[in-house]
């Protein structure tokens, strides 16, 4: 059985690792367009601020280590141009060399992620202007930063608020421009003051509901123009979101969404039989929506990318969904959220409603409490939680996590109070906050 994996990152090297040990002497062959396989990519920003200290600390496995330890033939700088998928051929061209290649296989995972979307603004070729989504991505950013004391980011979302951090802690002046009218738009509107007043704190200038139009400079960028505002800037960084890089499947049959991303089955199968996908290229199952959904994130990424190995490899497994949890830190606070926000709520036609509560981390007794804001959403026709928001300086991972939980197994407000939680007063308050939360929506 020949077994081909385009992609060497999360959800391509986790199926090629449960072929390993679930075939005997499997015959697997991965392409991976650049020269870095398994690393973590949501480690990436954290390099800008020192936290965390070289790129090699972010690479799981080296590529010699899958092909001398585990027998996969792992090759480097091979760009897939194209699947013929009557012939069940894949080819495509060696970045190093130029030479083009065709290779057959009997099952054919495309794990080929995402890539960062730059809008077409004029100037965006210009040197001193970045997206961050791969080890070489960060280490252009923090060669260029050298001699830079102005950066300008483009884009309040999960990147776009995680760079802006780190790089502040490098003592740059930093502004964040999101055509929005608020950063963090994941959350809802009654949270985002939360997040806009830490900014504040930390001294980066968010530019909201400002759209960029032109990206200035010769050679190099000098400032970015928006609809109403001219900033002068040495460095910029976009973080507008992500595409699915599928582009080379258009002529295959294969189904996709409007966006690009592969539409599978729980089983990670697509519409073509012996062709799977997984990871950022993919849909994800959205178990609060009940339909396909494109959450594109590494926790997601690995697994599916296990789940299309197990099957690949003759072992029947199936991907189970998403609930739609995430979560990061911005500066001092911990901003976390699972199921739906009220937006999408909305556009499910849900009925629904929400209980806000601002509680502790700790027992309230404590000098040492810290405050914990939490938003709760559940339909009101069947009492089942839906979503949830929790943002403080302490406890919002702990709380985020439980919250998923329940919604994974489609709790009510009455199972979820009744849940036996952790109580010592170090860590909690005799009822958790989230606790406290729900039996406030009563």
């Amino acid at each position: 059985m020949k077994y081909v994996i385009i992609g060497g990152d999360a959800a391509g090297m986790s199926a090629a690792m449960q072929i390993v040990r679930n075939t005997e002497k499997a015959d697997i062959t991965t392409l991976e367009s650049g020269n870095i396989y398994s690393y973590a990519q949501c480690g990436l920003p954290y390099i800008i601020g020192g936290e965390v200290e070289s790129t090699d600390k972010l690479i799981a496995r080296e590529v010699s280590t899958f092909r001398e330890k585990y027998g996969i033939d792992a090759r480097v700088f091979y760009h897939v141009e194209a699947v013929d998928i009557e012939k069940k051929l894949v080819t495509g061209r060696n970045l190093e060399s130029g030479q083009s290649f065709e290779i057959p296989y009997d099952k054919l995972l495309v794990a080929t992620g995402g890539s960062p979307v730059i809008p077409a603004w004029p100037g965006r070729e210009l040197k001193g202007v970045h997206a961050l989504k791969t080890i070489p991505d960060i280490e252009g950013i923090v060669d260029d930063l050298a001699g830079v004391r102005d950066v300008t980011i483009i884009g309040g979302g999960y990147i776009g608020l995680e760079v802006a951090e780190n790089i502040k802690e490098t003592g740059r002046k930093v502004r964040l421009i999101e055509r929005n009218d608020r950063a963090a738009k994941m959350f809802d509107e009654d949270m985002s003051p939360l997040v806009h007043e830490e900014a504040e704190e930390h001294g980066v200038e968010l530019c909201l509901e400002e759209s960029v139009t032109v990206i200035e400079g010769e050679e190099r960028v000098e400032a970015v123009q928006t609809e109403t505002n001219r900033y002068r800037t040495e460095l910029v960084i976009v973080a507008t979101g992500i595409r699915p890089n599928t582009g080379f499947l258009q002529h295959t049959g294969i189904n996709r969404l409007n966006n690009g991303a592969i539409k599978v089955n729980a089983y990670m199968e697509t519409n073509i039989e012996h062709v799977y996908a997984a990871g950022d290229c993919a849909v994800q199952y959205h178990r609060m929506k009940e339909k396909d959904d494109y959450v594109p994130l590494g926790t997601h990424a690995n697994k599916q990318g296990r789940v299309a190995g197990q099957n690949m490899a003759g072992r029947p497994k199936t991907f189970q969904g998403i609930v739609g949890t995430s979560i990061l830190r911005f500066f001092r606070l911990t901003l976390a959220k699972t199921g739906l926000n009220e937006a999408e709520a909305e556009a499910m036609k849900f009925p629904y409603d929400t209980v806000v509560h601002k509680g502790t981390d700790i027992a309230g007794y404590f000098e040492s409490k810290k405050p914990l804001h939490m938003k709760i959403l559940y339909r009101t026709d069947t009492d089942e939680v839906i979503g949830g928001q929790v943002i403080g300086e302490s406890g919002a991972a702990k709380r985020i996590d439980v919250l998923a939980t329940a919604l994974f197994h489609r709790m009510t407000l009455n199972e979820f109070e009744d849940l036996d939680l952790s109580y010592a007063p170090p860590y909690n308050g005799v009822w958790d906050p989230l606790q406290q939360t729900v039996r406030r929506a009563k």
